[in-house]
């Protein structure tokens, strides 16, 4: 039967064997090191959608059962399965990589930054070894390798932004890593406490879950595991190391750790916290939301008040990230199908971010906004494609963040009134900001060192000696900047990442469809909101 072929094994062996593969080519081969890289995060992307389509959303439970004993005295098993919400995160993940990898695959190729950094057999290499513990956390069924794939996907970060990252790139490569290992301390620790105090003998997520674990337990490790997983998701206080590491890093890897990394927090408060500890949930829940309220307000906030671009993207990640933990902590269905819906929309869109400041960068050298203007009439296709993603952000009915935000603020109104009136302030301030962006980036009179690619090379000495003092003390040199619309290879990931954002803002019972039950299941174990 169809249904018995292990596709979840698939999925995650589609990445881990494209990284070998690509760390036994030779280094110079670069055509075929980016060709083996797309071909594997192709096949995850692909069999992502098909377990998707395969999905049955009318059964409750778990689908796509696999279990292999791996320490069988220790209660350990090699064990996958997968529900509406962690469905949802697998295609978010399919569809990330995929266009990541095209994206880096250009960047190397047009001798940008990541071209004269060069080792691309490394860069991808870990580039789908982290993508397969993303993979992994999503499917995983037993604690012990949740936790697992969770360092998997953690780790290589360090490298991927310290080596092939720009600015402080070291600095945000350890402030990261730092953070992140807090957290993953925190998280073993109420798997291990979640273990021993069972008595079980197993970290089988099923047995785990039907185990009553006390008020006064639940009440002590709950937050310390919120808190572990909240530090990935970007939970304030322990926000600072995201947006030091989105500017750090390359565009592909930005996209994966805004778009995806992030959610391997949300998803674990939700598979762990609040599946294993529901009277914890309960109890601790008003205390968070109060912190996911400064996280949506204080973020956009900072963005609003960022010169740097990418900076605006991050702390633009740190309020819509604020969103999703305030439907985790409303704890009804309204608010949680709204928080994986958010999950997903707000991934594919700070993906598209990502890609179209990398893409930008190349152009004009420079993220400083105030260096930029009328890019717009020299660049139509990013223009539009910042439209679609600024917009989706501040959320536009018609897109998917329209979609997310409303039925996240609808379930804190039932929750929190006072607390959803904060957040509400928090998505005006974000369309302050983003049309903001927009305007100065896209709009207004053209800046006087951007040249067309056609004419840059019979103007160049003529406009480098006539504009060298007022091009130079905005961070140009005095030099022309060549400016051109996106490529071929540019537009195919950004038109994917926009196809999506559209469809799910047009059709977003295609996605609720198979989120909802798994939301009515848990909300149901809490004891929350219906």
């Amino acid at each position: 039967m169809i249904m018995e072929f292990p596709y979840l094994s698939a999925i995650l062996a589609s990445s881990l064997l494209g990284g070998l593969a690509i760390m036994l080519i030779p280094d110079h081969k670069h055509s075929l090191i980016k060709l083996v890289a797309g071909i594997s995060s192709f096949i995850s992307l692909a069999l992502s959608l098909v377990v998707f389509y395969l999905f049955d959303a009318s059964k409750p439970g778990f689908q796509f059962l696999e279990k292999l004993p791996w320490l069988p005295s220790l209660g350990i098993s090699y064990q996958l399965g997968i529900d509406g919400i962690g469905l949802a995160m697998l295609l978010l993940t399919g569809i990330v990589i995929f266009t990541g990898v095209l994206i880096s695959a250009h960047e190397f190729k047009e001798g940008g930054l990541l071209g004269r950094v060069g080792r691309p057999r490394e860069f991808f290499a870990m580039l789908l070894i982290l993508v397969t513990g993303v993979f992994g956390v999503f499917v995983s069924l037993d604690l012990f390798f949740l936790f697992l794939f969770y360092e998997i996907a953690v780790l290589p970060m360090y490298l991927l932004i310290g080596i092939w990252g720009t600015g402080k790139k070291e600095y945000s490569a350890m402030k990261l890593t730092l953070y992140l290992m807090l957290g993953s301390a925190f998280i073993l620790l109420g798997i291990l406490a979640l273990y021993f105090t069972s008595g079980l003998g197993t970290f089988d997520w099923f047995a785990l879950s039907n185990y009553s674990f006390s008020e006064r337990f639940q009440t002590i490790f709950f937050p310390i595991v919120f808190v572990g997983f909240g530090i990935l998701a970007g939970l304030w206080p322990f926000h600072t190391w995201s947006p030091d590491g989105h500017a750090s890093a390359p565009s592909a890897v930005s996209m994966l750790h805004a778009g995806v990394l992030m959610k391997l927090g949300a998803f674990g408060i939700i598979r762990v916290a609040l599946a294993l500890m529901p009277y914890g949930a309960k109890f601790w829940a008003p205390y968070f939301a109060v912190l996911t309220i400064v996280n949506i307000v204080y973020g956009a906030l900072v963005a609003m008040n960022q010169k740097d671009l990418k900076y605006v993207i991050a702390y633009s990640s740190v309020s819509h990230m604020g969103i999703v933990l305030l439907g985790i902590t409303s704890l009804n269905v309204i608010s949680l199908d709204g928080a994986v819906f958010q999950m997903f929309a707000h991934g594919v869109m700070t993906a598209l971010f990502f890609a179209l400041v990398g893409a930008v960068y190349g152009r004009t050298h420079t993220r400083v906004i105030a260096d930029m203007g009328g890019l717009a009439k020299l660049s139509p296709f990013l223009a539009v494609a910042f439209a679609i993603g600024g917009l989706a952000s501040l959320g536009l009915p018609g897109t998917s963040g329209f979609v997310a935000e409303f039925l996240v603020l609808v379930g804190a109104f039932r929750a929190y009134p006072l607390l959803a009136v904060g957040a509400a302030t928090g998505v005006v301030i974000t369309a302050i900001y983003v049309l903001r962006v927009l305007q100065k980036i896209f709009f207004g009179e053209l800046n006087a060192h951007y040249v067309t690619e056609g004419s840059q090379a019979q103007t160049a000495d003529e406009f480098s000696a006539r504009h060298l003092q007022k091009v130079g003390s905005s961070g140009h040199h005095g030099f022309p900047v060549a400016m051109g619309d996106a490529t071929t290879a540019e537009k195919i990931p950004m038109a994917i990442l926009i196809l999506v954002i559209i469809t799910m803002g047009v059709w977003p019972s295609l996605l609720l469809r198979v989120v909802n039950p798994a939301v009515i299941e848990l909300v149901g174990r809490i004891g929350g909101l219906f």
